[in-house]
């Protein structure tokens, strides 16, 4: 039927209206924008990086370390429990992804069976009659390692790029040990390189200082030290590096929050602990008053300042050789969290204003030259019914538009080569309407009943290629990534409001002009 309840006419007004509304944003400039007073709704659709210029790094993760690591880990664990119970072992390490022991008396094997096995929880522990220990991890239980370093990886990418200002950067994973950032309209990315090439792994530690520094330079050191330089150049007096303890006596990860302050008009670093860092920062300062207590950040000591009394207020202060800049960078590092994984930049390109200007031009050029003729030949093929056509192709890019800018997606190349496919897609319905209306035309049907026989016969042919089209897209969006995700989304948005212009809108226009004009023939 070509009749039309008022409560429908009211309702296609308002999406149109609201559409246009969404859309208007995106044609003004940023100035006009910030003025425009905040209770009124102006979403715009954000530039991607080849739109609006920028920088594109791929960052690949050292996977190998996060095992290593928990390896060592567990090398300390056996250490510590087996002297604890007095017994006695050799060959204590690492051999490749195993950890290996020998009981110096194979009948203290029982003995230290529950030990053993509290020390390698989620490893497989083989223990021989000869007192042989190995245990290492499974193959499911090392990509379940590499899977929670990853994603946690990802998310502390995502922290560290947040606090730097960066507007709509694009942080997500690709492959296994690979993340991808692009950061729009960042044409010198420095900054955000080196703070994305820290571990940031925070330790507060023990300076051994029984150890001579002759010992440290020989290499002749006890098992529970290592020798780690500083960070900053020693100042008059002070060595280049430290005998520092492996023992952790508090790390980073019970750090809450950090702010670079100033103390004396020199810049440091005040950071909190939660309630387990604080009482554990307060039992190591309480009975340890007169040691060095080193600050550890990626295997560099940045301070080793004297424990004058217990610190048990659970927070304290970092001091070095630092500037204003570095202090924030440290505080920012610190809040966002250490990585688990070291990460390195294995691929960096910069797109410029210019290039992205240029591609913007081309893009508008090209939607602007396809409208054009779409709509000529619409006109020349349907005349009237196809300036009918024009007016939804017109409005079908506006509420394309104003979806985007409510979902505030991110426009790239692709996604205006989505809106200019579109395009084409939207009025093929017209087409195939507006080819029904002329066979039923031919038919000898009156105009009301080839109008309504055209809508309704044609509907099935549109939504079937709508919806196929539709399942193209939603594989797309899962398979792909970036500018393909982008692509699927504005054809898929451009689909569904193809379906409202070209049917409901244009079978409304058409009934209002057949209630005025009421003609006796159809000319289609």
């Amino acid at each position: 039927m070509m009749y039309f309840a008022r409560w429908k006419v009211t309702l296609i007004l308002a999406i149109l209206a609201l559409g246009t509304i969404f859309a208007i944003p995106n044609l003004l400039s940023s100035r006009i924008n910030a003025a425009i007073p905040s209770w009124l709704p102006h979403p715009t659709v954000s530039l991607g990086l080849d739109l609006q210029g920028g920088s594109y790094l791929l960052l690949a993760a050292d996977i190998d370390t996060v095992v290593r690591e928990r390896l060592t880990n567990v090398v300390d664990d056996i250490r510590t429990e087996l002297r604890k119970a007095n017994i006695g072992y050799t060959d204590l390490g690492i051999e490749g992804n195993t950890v290996k022991v020998k009981l110096r008396d194979s009948a203290s094997t029982e003995a230290a069976r529950p030990l053993l096995q509290s020390a390698t929880q989620g490893m497989d522990l083989k223990i021989g009659a000869d007192g042989a220990v190995a245990a290492s991890f499974s193959d499911a239980t090392v990509q379940s390692i590499v899977q929670g370093a990853m994603e946690k990886s990802v998310e502390i990418v995502r922290r560290r790029i947040d606090e730097t200002g960066t507007r709509e950067p694009t942080i997500q994973r690709q492959g296994a040990d690979r993340i991808l950032v692009q950061l729009p309209g960042i044409q010198d990315p420095e900054r955000v390189k080196e703070l994305l090439g820290k571990t940031a792994k925070m330790t507060f530690r023990f300076v051994d200082e029984s150890v001579l520094p002759e010992a440290a330079t020989t290499g002749a050191l006890p098992p529970t030290d290592e020798v780690l330089p500083l960070a900053s150049a020693p100042r008059g007096g002070e060595a280049s590096f430290y005998v520092v303890m492996k023992r952790v006596m508090v790390s980073g990860e019970n750090l809450t929050d950090a702010q670079a302050t100033y103390q004396d008009a020199q810049p440091v670093v005040s950071f909190k602990f939660d309630s387990i860092g604080g009482k554990r920062f307060c039992d190591a300062t309480k009975t340890n008053v007169g040691k060095l207590f080193a600050i550890v950040l990626d295997g560099k000591v940045i301070s080793a300042p004297v424990i004058r009394d217990a610190i048990c207020g659970g927070s304290g202060q970092i001091s070095g050789n630092f500037t204003i800049q570095s202090a924030q960078d440290l505080a920012l590092l610190l809040r966002a969290g250490a990585l688990p994984v070291p990460l390195k930049i294995i691929e960096e390109r910069s797109v410029g204003p210019d290039l992205g200007a240029d591609s913007i031009r081309a893009g508008i050029y090209a939607c602007a030259i396809g409208f054009a003729m779409v709509a000529t030949y619409m006109v020349l093929a349907y005349g009237l019914f196809g300036i009918f056509a024009d007016i939804a192709l017109m409005f079908n890019l506006i509420l394309t538009m104003a979806l985007l800018s409510l979902l505030s997606a991110t426009l790239t190349l692709p996604g205006i080569a989505g809106m200019l496919l579109t395009l084409g897609m939207s009025v093929d319905a017209n087409v195939l309407i507006n080819e029904r209306i002329r066979e039923e035309t031919k038919l000898g049907r009156s105009p009301i009943a080839a109008l309504d026989a055209g809508f309704r016969r044609a509907f099935s042919t549109i939504f079937d290629a709508n919806v196929t089209t539709l399942i193209k897209m939603a594989i797309l969006y899962v398979l792909g990534s970036g500018s393909v995700k982008g692509f699927a989304v504005t054809i898929s948005l451009g689909i569904c409001t193809s379906m409202f212009t070209a049917i409901v809108f244009v079978r409304w226009v058409i009934s209002v002009w057949l209630r005025r004009r009421r003609p006796a023939a159809l000319r289609v």
